[in-house]
């Protein structure tokens, strides 16, 4: 039986050229700072010129599998997002944390 880890993901990426009715929809919506956080689901943010985009997902995977399926995951989650909603992209692009193996440094504490 493989063991399992919790990945945190970023996914990056543009957008290309979205509609008049896609930039209104995504302009009237809350996807600012506040957005901001790790979930299965994903969250979506962007600034309101509308250039970039990132998601924020929670991967939890097989950890012999490992960062590069914890990115793929994610990439297909987003693009599956955009694509029912209609918001063209270009290329994405990851960065992945292992939460299982990142190491935490308190500081003040002694050993």
């Amino acid at each position: 039986m493989s063991t399992q880890h919790t990945y945190r993901v970023i996914v990056r990426g543009t957008w290309d050229g979205p509609t008049d009715e896609a930039r209104a929809r995504l302009l009237s919506e809350d996807h600012g700072l506040s957005a901001m956080q790790f979930t299965e689901e994903g969250s979506l943010t962007y600034d309101r010129v509308l250039k970039h985009f990132s998601f924020r997902y929670v991967v939890v995977c097989d950890a012999e599998d490992g960062e590069e399926m914890a990115a793929a995951i994610a990439e297909d989650r987003a693009e599956t997002y955009l694509d029912e909603r209609g918001y063209g992209h270009g290329a994405l692009r990851s960065t992945v944390t292992d939460m299982d193996t990142m190491k935490i440094n308190y500081k003040g504490r002694r050993g």
